[in-house]
């Protein structure tokens, strides 16, 4: 026969109200209590009815994650982010969903107003680049749903997760740096996620307080895919006399390319040519040689932006910005300046 709540709550020596609290992780539990009906329901194998949940709770118990698959062309990060999305909804009981959107499409705001009323998501984790477009942030404001982001540029009244881009851009190119590199190129990102300014930001940073000139031949545009790596490496590599001697993609899939042209041109890497990247995706440490990168911990920000959305839905206080720490992964794609 099917454990019903009420068979659970007997068990447990409780209320079925109680019961109910307990599988919509309510915060006026005590923590004895919360224990001794989460062992009742493991020993029974009880697995509540979704639809009866949401109905209970007036919930749907319902995150979206929304992402522009027309301005994010790197599916690992995405890929990572959206796991660690999954792995708080998992811990807290929640289902997710994961919507694709065109901020450049006319249809865009109509699309988040039709996830809304045909889903009634209990929040949803913003991506960058839409993150921080004004009109989805005042179009969720105005129909009452949280949010929570990953990486916005401006910090001010936001919850979610974000990492210090620029210091780690800054410290990728010091190590270059400290190698003895002085002609170091840059291959940019798209112009309208805020990573690519932080990136170029700490870029620049680096040089100067290494007294390096910027040339601003050395700074080509990319597009974060693999194909842009290759274009920009192929301007860069044209240089002849002036080349530089080391590159920084701002992502592994564009330092990629990078390498693929050094190889075009008959450099090895790193001996004629150092190069490293941005992210740490699993690209990095497949690469031959292996991609010196700055690790973004993309699978940990999904968790942590999602858990702050979770916390502010189960009223455990009004959810904040979390800063992650970066580290360089110094592999075998660098070395001292020829």
């Amino acid at each position: 026969m099917r454990v019903r709540l009420e068979d659970v709550a007997r068990e447990a020596g409780v209320s079925p109200k109680t019961v109910s609290r307990v599988l919509n992780d309510e915060a006026n539990v005590k923590d004895e209590t919360r224990k001794r009906v989460l062992a009742a329901m493991e020993a029974m194998d009880y697995h509540p009815h979704p639809s009866a949940r949401s109905l209970a709770g007036n919930r749907s118990f319902l995150v979206a994650m929304l992402y522009d698959n027309n301005d994010n062309p790197t599916s690992s990060y995405l890929a990572e982010i959206q796991d660690g999305v999954l792995e708080a909804c998992d811990e807290h009981h929640y289902s997710m969903m994961v919507r694709p959107l065109r901020i450049g499409g006319s249809d865009f705001i109509s699309r988040v107003d039709a996830l809304i009323s045909h889903h009634h998501p209990d929040g949803v984790v913003l991506t960058p680049p839409i993150t921080d477009y004004a009109p989805l942030l005042k179009r969720l404001s105005e129909r009452e749903v949280p949010n929570a982001c990953v990486s916005p540029m401006k910090h001010r009244g936001r919850i979610g997760v974000f990492m210090d881009e620029r210091e780690a851009a800054r410290a990728m190119v010091e190590h270059l740096v400290s190698l003895g590199h002085t002609r170091i190129a840059h291959v940019l990102g798209i112009a309208s996620h805020g990573a690519s300014r932080w990136r170029l930001a700490g870029y620049r940073d680096a040089l100067a307080a290494a007294g390096l000139h910027e040339d601003p031949a050395l700074i080509v545009q990319g597009a974060f895919t693999f194909g842009s790596g290759v274009t920009a490496a192929r301007e860069l590599l044209a240089l002849k006399k002036k080349r530089p001697t080391a590159v920084f993609a701002a992502n592994d899939d564009m330092a990629a390319g990078v390498m693929w042209v050094a190889g075009e041109y008959g450099l090895k890497v790193p001996r004629d040519l150092s190069v490293c990247g941005f992210d740490d995706t699993p690209l990095a440490s497949q690469l031959w040689p292996a991609l010196s990168t700055v690790r973004q911990p993309s699978r940990e920000m999904g968790r942590v932006a999602a858990m702050q959305l979770l916390d502010t839905l189960r009223g455990r206080g009004p959810g904040k910005l979390v800063q992650v720490p970066y580290s360089l992964e110094l592999r075998d794609s660098t070395t001292t300046a020829p």
